[in-house]
């Protein structure tokens, strides 16, 4: 059946590349018209445009024009877009060392020489993804743990959350870090109890180490971008919102799009304050012709993240006296970056993860929305994931979209109520509840702190489980989506959340033709099993992507 298929797909890559227009028949489709479930057995589309969907009863054209291919059975839905990701990043982390789900330090420093085996000329051992909690020790690593293997060569390892970073002491000593370092604002150097940096930064204090790495060129950027869009492009990404870029990302990605080198489409968020980031404000919003490259929006980071205490609580955190979190800009700063983007234009995005930090950025939201009368624009805040129950509504009524990531949730499990207590975390990762405030949620993954792979999204926001289906019934389950809520969120929704809903986010006459084809029917397959569900072939702008080779 798979070599069949397989055939079959490389015969509607050759046909397709012959004919403006094209119709596939034969399949589960599903879209969304408002919140109804649209289903459909064929769709055809001309060059990037859809022209019309076919139900059961309708008849097919006989047009010897068409290239009419069968889909052999299989389902289509609209292309899933992650409405928050940090591509060159993911691209990175495909080059560098994955320390994702190691069990100890140690491993750690098994994982990173078995990397160099493959890579021995680097000038810094580079990697992410390790995540203390995982440890039997809970504690984070130290620098001498590193020195002991790698003391010629700097060493900077990002956590998980990227929120964290672990150096060596070779990597501190060319950043000039010492006993007599501060920590910036918004920053934090651990130290032992002799005073010493333990090779710990947290959020602001990353920046000490990272301004010693030697920067990309925009074409090393170019390589790395590509890279990681073919690589979303397999998962069933179209599009994803690119949360944080600097100006030279935004060149980069110019020109692959006037090189026709994009393979799926890239909504920016320019980050606040980056390098000449009002230059480019002051530039307006841009669009390329053929709609795969769009910046219209500004990514500010209000705080830190739950798994290094850097998220910034109202209260202390329930597992660490005296520590309520990180805000990483004064109020007055934050309220100058929301006000100038606002002025210009731009939609603002915020990431805000502690209940203090999402209180702060909603006060701000609600006075300069109206001061500025840019309730169009569709302002955003990024993760939303810790909320006093009494700021969920605010949403609403300011007309906030959340853009949430569902495997934080199932990720967070194991120590977000460790960090959070019995109450608060009523407030958290609390989908259910701001859907019932009709609050727009855009889905994500935040990848490359959790995979890019949107099933598992859709898989965490309609279980609330991990993969090995734990815990029983789900984490909080009354937080629970519905399947349809779910698709939405990674569909229309994300689309909404970015402008775009009149070109993407749905199949309907008109729009891009924008689409997956499954192995796996979402609707029909058991829940506990969508993560595991195959993506066979990706279409963008009508053009195929990516085509999966049977294994």
């Amino acid at each position: 059946m798979r070599k069949t298929l397989t055939l079959l797909l490389l015969q509607f890559v050759t046909l397709a590349s012959m004919a403006q227009s094209s119709l596939i028949y034969n399949i589960q489709g599903y879209t969304l018209a408002g919140d109804e479930l649209i289903k459909f057995n064929a769709i055809q589309f001309t060059n990037d445009k859809i022209d019309r969907v076919f139900s059961q009863t309708e008849t097919l054209p006989s047009n010897k024009n068409i290239t009419m291919i069968d889909g052999n059975g299989k389902t289509l839905l609209p292309g899933l877009i992650d409405a928050h990701g940090h591509v060159l990043n993911y691209g990175l982390s495909l080059l560098r060392v994955d320390l994702t789900n190691i069990a100890s330090e140690k491993a750690a420093i098994v994982r990173i020489k078995n990397y160099l085996k493959n890579n021995k000329s680097l000038n810094w051992i580079q990697g992410r993804g390790w995540n203390q909690v995982q440890w039997s020790s809970k504690e984070f690593p130290s620098h001498k743990s590193l020195d002991s293997e790698f003391a010629d060569v700097p060493v900077w390892l990002k956590r998980v959350d990227g929120h964290a970073g672990w150096a060596n002491s070779k990597a501190m000593a060319l950043a000039g870090i010492d006993a007599k370092t501060q920590s910036p604002s918004g920053g934090q150097i651990i130290k032992d109890r002799n005073g010493n940096p333990t090779g710990i930064f947290i959020d602001n204090a990353m920046d000490l180490i990272e301004k010693s790495i030697p920067k990309l060129t925009i074409e090393e950027q170019k390589t790395i971008l590509i890279k990681a869009m073919n690589s979303l492009a397999s998962l069933g990404l179209t599009s994803v919102h690119d949360a944080g870029i600097n100006k030279d990302n935004i060149q980069a990605y110019k020109e692959l799009t006037q090189n026709n080198q994009m393979p799926i489409r890239i909504n920016a968020m320019l980050y606040v304050p980056s390098i000449g980031w009002l230059e480019t404000l002051n530039k307006g919003t841009f669009v390329s012709k053929d709609s795969m490259f769009a910046l219209n929006s500004i990514k500010i980071q209000a705080d830190g993240a739950l798994g290094s205490r850097g998220a910034s609580l109202i209260n202390n955190y329930s597992d660490k006296d005296n520590h309520k979190g990180l805000l990483l800009h004064d109020q007055s700063v934050m309220k100058d970056y929301i006000q100038t983007a606002m002025t210009a234009g731009f939609q603002v995005n915020i990431h805000a993860i502690g209940d203090n930090a999402n209180n702060l950025v909603l006060n701000q939201y609600q006075q300069l929305i109206n001061q500025t009368k840019t309730q169009a624009l569709r302002h955003r805040i990024e993760h939303a994931q810790v909320l006093k129950l009494t700021d969920i509504p605010r949403f609403s009524d300011l007309n906030i979209i959340a853009s949430m990531q569902a495997t934080h949730a199932t990720s967070d499990k194991n120590m977000a109520q460790d960090r959070l207590g019995e109450q608060r975390i009523l407030g958290a990762y609390a989908w259910r509840k701001l859907l019932n405030e009709g609050v727009i949620i855009a889905a994500g993954s935040d990848f490359p702190v959790e995979s890019a792979n949107p099933f598992y999204g859709l898989h965490a926001s309609v279980t609330r489980q991990d993969h090995l289906n734990q815990p029983e019934g789900g984490w909080f389950a009354d937080e629970k989506m519905s399947r349809l809520e779910a698709f939405k969120s990674f569909t229309y929704s994300a689309a909404y959340a970015g402008h775009q809903e009149q070109l993407l986010g749905s199949l309907t006459k008109g729009k891009k033709a924008d689409f997956i084809l499954l192995d796996n029917n979402y609707f029909m397959m058991p829940k506990n099993e969508i993560w595991q569900n195959k993506v066979l072939s990706t279409w963008v702008n009508g053009k195929n992507v990516y085509n999966r080779i049977a294994e």
